[in-house]
This record gives C-alpha cells, structure tokens and sequence, in this order.
C-alpha cells in the first residue's frame, strides 16, 4: 500500500506531510515530536477535529479502523481495564479466541485473570490477538516492545514477524528503537518534523545512511557501529 499523501495541519501550522510505501514491514522512524504518533492517529482516524488532516492511500483494501486495520499500542499495562477478566475485553466467540491463544501462544486458562495478574510478556500477546481478531490487512504497532524486558522484547518481535507469515498483513511498526526496528522490519522511513528525511531498505540505510540526523539515531541505538552487521 501507498500512502501517497498524508497532510496534517494545526491551522496555518504544518505538522506532518509525509508521504511512504508498506512494501511488507516498514519502520517509521523518528525522536519524539517528529510525527510519528500524529501519523497513528490520522491513519487510525483519531485526529481531533482542529487538526486539518488530508490522507490519501493507494491500496488493495480499504483503508477502515478497526476493520482492515488492526493496532498495538505502546504500554500493555495500560491498554486494557484492570478490573475486568481477559475474556471480557475480547469481542468474539470462545472458539475463535481460542484459536487466536493458540496462535500467541497464550494458556486459554488466562481469560479468567485480570491483566495485573499477567506479565508484560502475557499482556502484550493478549493485546496482539485482540489486534488480529479482525483478520487485519495492516497491523500498526506503536512502540510495543518499549515496556518489556530485552529477552521479552525480542520473544514478542519473533512473534509477531512469525504472525505476519501466517495472516500475510502489512507492518508498519512506529517506533524510535533503530535496533528493533531492524529486528523487524524489511524497510525503514525517516521523519523529522512531519518530513521524511531517509527512505529505504533497512540494511542499507543502516550501513549507509545519508542524511546527518539518521546517522544520530543509528549510532545512538548501536554500539560500534554493530549495526553494519
């Protein structure tokens, strides 16, 4: 898919415009304030109304929240009631939850449990079957391995590129990890201030990046220069 134009504007202030392709998986990459939640919002129709946004997407699929578009945000511990069971926050029918558990990885046992009584790990699978329980044709994911622990990080990463094999969507993983971001994902676009300053392959961005503010973010997440790897 193509987002061919995405124009967001705080009245005479232009705050993204910004234009990239999901080939398959594809890291929008940035510090904070360059974007990156802005493009979430406005590609997940979440925009407030005083922000002026304009979106055009060439795609196979409609572009529909919620139902070609499945999505993982950033904290797992926040993302769902912590006073009501798992099985009551998952809006389909036991069997097909039960599939999805199986798919994550996840004991079906956990639907009777309140989320603080699961680990991030556990949650933020819980969280990912929920964002497929629509068949999603793209899966955005913001930030979802910046709460948990390395070896959890890198459990969740696997998961989730093994899940894109099986349900065939496509990834756009927003982040500022570089060093997941790599993990992930097959190409990379970077913006600051609402401009992409860098778009690519992930590898050759990596080992040859062209503009001064990706070579910050790169050397900031790699130590010597590991990333040429």
């Amino acid at each position: 898919m193509k987002i061919s134009k995405l124009y967001i504007t705080l009245k005479e202030d232009t705050l993204v415009d910004i234009d990239f392709n999901i080939n398959s998986s594809l890291a929008l990459v940035g510090q904070s304030g360059s974007g990156k939640s802005l493009t979430i919002k406005a590609l997940l129709n979440m925009l407030p109304n005083e922000m002026r946004s304009k979106l055009e997407v060439e795609s196979s699929f409609d572009l529909v929240a919620g139902d070609t578009i499945g999505f993982v945000p950033q904290n797992p511990f926040t993302a769902l009631s912590p006073l009501t069971k798992i099985k009551d926050q998952i809006f389909v029918p036991f069997d097909e939850i039960k599939k999805l558990f199986d798919q994550v990885n996840l004991d079906i046992a956990l639907l009777d449990r309140y989320p603080p009584e699961l680990s991030g790990g556990q949650l933020q699978r819980v969280i990912i079957a929920i964002s497929l329980s629509c068949y999603p044709k793209l899966l955005l994911l913001d930030e979802p391995t910046t709460a948990l622990d390395p070896q959890t990080r890198v459990t969740i990463i696997d998961l989730i590129k093994s899940l894109q094999k099986e349900f065939g969507f496509k990834l756009l993983f927003v982040t500022h990890d570089m060093s997941s971001a790599k993990l992930l994902c097959e190409e990379i676009c970077v913006i600051k201030n609402g401009k992409v300053i860098e778009f690519g392959k992930m590898a050759d961005v990596l080992q040859d990046p062209q503009d001064n503010y990706t070579k910050t973010l790169i050397e900031a997440n790699f130590a010597n220069r590991k990333y040429r790897e």
